[in-house]
């Protein structure tokens, strides 16, 4: 990785936190390997890594046991993206939130979470509720048909770049009305992943945010540090301290810790 890419601070916008001390249950047969707490530090010790969402599973459903653990272990710069049913109680979600929840899942590509059904209301309620934002794991060939609700949502992202090269057209479509998009799982891919980030930095420099999918749960490959170096070439050094810190640490709303950039307003 190259010198200049590790002098800069580096949210990691997609982590799993895998610990076998908690409830797991299996996805179309796939159990994960454990990638606990001490294994993620250890992976991203020398990578600038400063921060993170740790990001519910398919694997993990609607269990909050494992990520209140790893959000009390990892400290105040972590935040967590969870999936919760569309029965939970307001209570919930402020407990949750309390616990440094920002926002919720929607699974559409593996399942484990609240339906695309329950994706309007649900996501429209734990905004009002807890100010979180929406986050999607979903093949972006079949955003148009939820394009409409998600435009309309107060605020949401969608992981890996949109998975597919196919898809890019209607990515960038919500990128224009204030999607976000998350730079990670380059092993998981069907895209060039240098052409989709310029594409989105074109259209909205606020839009990317960088992370490592830590530890690549099915992917073709893991995440390797080269692919931080391929961010920074592909946004320049013009948007690099937003893409790999300031874009995701306003979006789920970090606050300013000592030694750490400031939080980038929102454009």
């Amino acid at each position: 990785m190259s010198e200049r890419t590790l002098q800069h601070p580096v949210f990691d916008a997609h982590l799993h936190i895998i610990d076998p001390r908690f409830p797991l249950v299996e996805n179309d047969g796939y159990l994960p390997p454990a990638f606990t707490v001490d294994q993620y530090r250890e992976r991203v010790g020398d990578l600038g890594v400063r921060g993170g969402a740790v990001v519910s599973g398919s694997f993990q459903g609607f269990d909050q046991s494992y990520l209140r653990d790893a959000l009390a272990r990892l400290g105040p710069t972590y935040v967590g993206v969870t999936q919760v049913p569309a029965t939970i109680t307001d209570e919930e979600i402020v407990d949750l939130a309390a616990a440094g929840v920002r926002a919720v899942r929607f699974n559409v590509r593996r399942g484990g979470s609240a339906s695309p059904a329950e994706l309007d209301r649900l996501a429209r309620r734990v905004h009002e509720v807890a100010g979180w934002h929406s986050e999607l794991y979903i093949d972006a060939r079949a955003l148009p048909g939820l394009a409409r609700t998600l435009a309309a949502l107060p605020a949401v992202s969608i992981d890996h770049l949109g998975l597919h090269r196919d898809g890019l057209p209607h990515l960038l479509n919500l990128v224009e009305q204030g999607a976000k998009v998350k730079a990670t799982g380059f092993g998981r891919v069907e895209l060039d992943p240098a052409d989709v980030m310029t594409a989105i930095v074109k259209t909205n420099p606020a839009a990317l945010m960088a992370g490592t999918d830590l530890p690549s749960t099915r992917a073709h490959r893991p995440f390797a540090d080269e692919d931080l170096a391929l961010i920074a070439e592909s946004v320049g050094e013009e948007h690099l301290d937003a893409v790999l810190w300031g874009n995701a640490a306003a979006f789920y709303q970090l606050p300013d810790w000592p030694g750490m950039p400031s939080v980038m307003p929102d454009s």
